[in-house]
């Protein structure tokens, strides 16, 4: 297997970039759960569960979700991402059912970050 040089790798970062940003009117939001095996042992199933049921209760059509795995903070899982257009985003821990129903009302409805459950703000840059 031949190794990929640093020009060939910031090639496909360059050309995927697009795919790894939230662009206005593309949707109103994207929300990302992880689901490690950590998260999951501390519940993320069910506020992957309950996350789904409000937004099919919203009518919402608009709101991406995604999940990945561990998100290196297995103390504070289950964790999700909440990224709005314009904003950076907001990483928030320690969820349950009732806390991500309160988030998603709160910061992807109506676009103010619940600040009580928020571990950070903002992401890393890779380039």
């Amino acid at each position: 297997m031949t190794r990929l040089t640093i020009a060939e790798l910031q090639t496909i970062r360059d050309k995927n970039r697009a795919t790894f940003t939230l662009r206005k009117g593309e949707c109103k939001a994207r929300v990302t759960v992880h689901m490690g095996t950590c998260g999951i042992a501390a519940g993320a199933r069910s506020v992957m569960t309950s996350l789904m049921n409000e937004i099919a209760l919203s009518g919402r059509e608009d709101i991406i979700v995604k999940t990945s795995g561990c998100g290196g903070l297995c103390a504070r899982e289950p964790i999700t991402v909440i990224e709005l257009p314009d904003q950076p985003p907001v990483i928030y821990g320690d969820l349950n059912e009732e806390k991500i129903k309160e988030i998603f009302r709160e910061h992807v409805i109506r676009g103010n970050p619940a600040g009580e459950y928020a571990l950070a703000l903002g992401s890393e840059t890779i380039f």
